[in-house]
């Protein structure tokens, strides 16, 4: 390279893409051109958010771009064009890929001097594809790694440039080991380029032996079969932990589960075998789970099992007080979560609860009557319809993702 400065560009989408990025721009690597996907929809008011890599990319001052597709002859064959005249004249030596989020056609893989390396979140051939560290954590693998690998037009079968193991413990989420990945990928690939820069980088084929496939995640993979065994229950709860997140019908409502602990114990599958004082005991296909951290609905946050009765799901039980005792609390600021009985005529604050001072004032319920309780089912029911619409919703925008990749892997 005659001792100039190596031009890196970049493509990437998520937080394990943007510390690469951010250490190839620390290490004085050139970074002429950024790629990334474009603003999505995110959160509940579905306002379109910037990937981690772009927000990066601003915040520098790295040249940046946004196509839908980098096919030429696809639907978005105008976005492509427009990507490969900036890979063009940015002229990079090499680039780097890392949860890009798009197929690289072969104009894209040749446009570099040095071609394009990819940080893949596995020890390959073990775990090729979409959604390496959930898989590898769901199989129980005992340990994974980062691979720097020379792309190809296969699905992450190019030839090894550097790899590191890293141990999985018991306990290990994918959240966890996804951090712990990317620092390790970070500096994995400052590690590689500059030994691209020295000529020091010998490409290895990938064995034929051990090659397996991670698949993308569903969401529907996160709804718990307890006629599984309870160790897969156990490694998919840390698996999918923080997306999808593993979840149970209970009571019409559907309950997360971020914690969970495998114990011996007998019953029918689904089974509640015990509960109260902070635990819950489902019974599986093959032995027992401890529910240590569950999540109701309304994004309360995550806690250990409060106690349960047989018709009412967790954390529901707080909006129960005494029969026949004075009622001073709003009911519809009771179901909404801004206010919980701490005991007969008295509350306790969650929150602010809209300028809402002490006892309500709704004198027309002075005893947890039965029409206090129907205000309560009344109110639940609208608010499971609108969970019902929001998933609708999310299942609309999903749909669409899917015929976007297919277009693109078209």
């Amino acid at each position: 390279m005659g001792g100039a400065i190596l031009k890196v560009a970049f493509a990437g989408t998520p937080e394990f893409a943007r510390a690469a990025l951010q250490a190839i721009h620390d290490a004085g690597f050139a970074v002429p051109l950024v790629l990334t996907q474009p603003d999505r929809p995110a959160g509940r008011g579905l306002r379109l958010q910037a990937s981690a890599v772009k927000q990066f990319a601003v915040q520098h001052g790295l040249p940046l771009a946004q196509p839908r597709s980098l096919r030429l002859d696809g639907k978005f064959a105008d976005d492509a064009a427009a990507a490969a005249r900036a890979l063009q004249q940015a002229a990079p030596d090499v680039m780097v890929v890392a949860a890009y989020g798009l197929i690289l056609p072969p104009w894209a893989l040749a446009s570099p001097r040095w071609g394009c390396l990819n940080i893949h979140g596995s020890l390959l051939p073990r775990w090729r594809g979409a959604a390496p560290i959930q898989r590898a954590v769901e199989a129980g693998d005992s340990q994974t790694g980062i691979t720097l690998m020379q792309m190809d037009a296969g699905l992450d079968t190019g030839a090894m440039l550097l790899s590191e193991a890293v141990p999985i413990s018991d306990d290990d989420t994918s959240s966890g080991l996804h951090d712990r990945l990317a620092a390790l990928g970070a500096r994995l690939v400052v590690q590689g380029l500059h030994a691209l820069t020295a000529g020091r980088l010998s490409p290895v084929p990938q064995p034929a032996q051990g090659v397996t496939y991670a698949h993308k995640i569903d969401k529907a993979e996160g709804l718990i079969d307890w006629q599984a065994s309870a160790e897969l229950i156990e490694r998919r709860v840390r698996a999918f932990d923080p997306n999808p997140g593993c979840s149970f019908e209970w009571a019409g409502q559907t309950v997360k589960v971020w914690g969970a602990r495998v114990v011996r114990a007998e019953g029918t599958a689904g089974q509640r075998l015990a509960a109260g004082d902070g635990r819950l005991l489902m019974a599986c296909g093959d032995g027992a789970l401890d529910l240590l951290e569950l999540q109701a609905p309304g994004g309360l946050k995550r806690q250990p099992p409060p106690p349960i009765t047989k018709a009412v799901p967790p954390r529901l039980t707080t909006a129960r007080h005494a029969p026949n005792q004075p009622c001073l609390v709003d009911c519809r600021a009771l179901v909404a979560g801004r206010l919980r009985h701490a005991g007969p005529g008295t509350s306790q604050r969650r929150g602010r609860a809209q300028g809402r001072r002490g006892p309500c004032r709704r004198r027309r319920l002075p005893t947890c009557s039965a029409r206090h309780r129907a205000v309560l089912r009344a109110e639940q029911t609208r608010r499971e319809g609108g969970r019902v619409r929001r998933l609708a919703r999310d299942e609309r925008l999903h749909a669409r993702e899917q015929d976007r990749s297919g277009a693109a892997a078209g």
